[in-house]
């Protein structure tokens, strides 16, 4: 695929495809929402499965090792990974675009939060600091969105709430196992899909309008299918912008990422944005870039170490499923 490309061929190729996966995702799966009606379970499960076919044919071409994990070891990671996908799946199929990027940063102050209180970790007095600028710009932006609903507020915050257990977890798990994050992948989408496949019977209808088997259109099934393959590429990506690129290169395009987006829920869906929207989007947009800046600097100076197979605990396994 692209193993016979130049390194910086490599990292170029794995940025473009990165970035417009990773805002494909997010626009696609708004689409099927809006337009198609498709159960959110369903497509998440459509997602685990075709992500894990990925998997397979990537260990099939020597991509990665898979290694043997005890089943019972990451039953309830697997359990946290359904639960922030449907959770954050649900959040943009009820909120704004805008809205549920912004929910999304929220994540950060959750997990030092249980960082702080369950594993007694210590954060500078500069990073805690970044979190207010974060938190009021979330705030600014859900009050005056007029698409404000209470039922995308609860699907947001259980969405964070999820997200930052399974991070925290999934950080302890690849210590614990000593595994990287595509060998953790391709045990946890299986045991997650099998979740899902239990469940699913059980909360979603299996037929009429909106039901699983139907009636849907070829274009509702071909457009569900295509953001199966694009969620399996946004993983893929991040595992070749990590493993060839420094940290700051990768944060710095994620913020890029995270702008397009927005401005791309505005101008594709219409999302209406006022002045005080717009000042809690730059509000939490320089939270996250202090945040980032304070972070870098702490891991260059040794007080903790490098971040970027940190960030590729949570993101090969979060960003191509929200």
């Amino acid at each position: 695929m692209l193993l016979n490309v130049s390194p910086n061929g490599r990292i170029i190729a794995c940025l473009l495809i990165n970035l417009l996966s990773s805002i494909c995702i997010v626009f696609i799966n708004k689409w099927i929402y809006m337009h198609y009606g498709f159960p959110n379970m369903t497509l998440t499960l459509i997602h685990f499965v075709v992500t894990w076919l990925g998997l397979y044919i990537c260990q099939k071409m020597d991509m990665f090792s898979p290694k043997r994990l005890p089943i019972r070891k990451i039953v309830l990671l697997a359990l946290s990974f359904c639960g922030f996908v449907a959770f954050t799946n649900l959040s943009l199929q009820n909120n704004s675009i805008g809205t549920y990027q912004l929910a999304k940063t929220m994540t950060t102050p959750v997990i030092i939060i249980i960082q702080t209180t369950y594993y007694k970790k210590t954060f500078s007095t500069k990073i805690k600091l970044t979190l207010v600028p974060i938190t009021l710009g979330v705030i600014l932006n859900s009050y005056y969105d007029v698409r404000f609903n209470l039922l995308g507020t609860v699907f947001a915050t259980l969405g964070v709430l999820v997200t930052s257990l399974y991070q925290v977890w999934v950080g302890a798990k690849q210590h614990e196992l000593q595994v990287n994050s595509m060998q953790l992948l391709y045990y946890q989408a299986p045991l997650s899909s099998a979740f899902l496949l239990a469940i699913i019977p059980f909360s979603e209808p299996l037929s009429g309008d909106g039901g699983i088997f139907g009636p849907w259109s070829l274009a509702a099934l071909a457009t569900v299918l295509f953001s199966g393959v694009i969620a399996f590429l946004v993983n893929l990506s991040i595992y070749w912008i990590i493993g060839n690129t420094s940290p700051v290169t990768y944060n710095m395009f994620g913020h890029f990422k995270f702008c397009i987006t927005l401005v791309g829920g505005y101008l594709l869906f219409h999302d209406p944005l006022s002045l005080n929207q717009a000042l809690g989007i730059l509000c939490t947009l320089a939270g996250i870039l202090s945040y980032t800046h304070f972070k870098l600097v702490e891991q260059e100076e040794g007080k903790e170490p490098p971040c970027s197979e940190a960030i590729g605990k949570f993101s090969l396994c979060l960003a191509a499923l929200t």
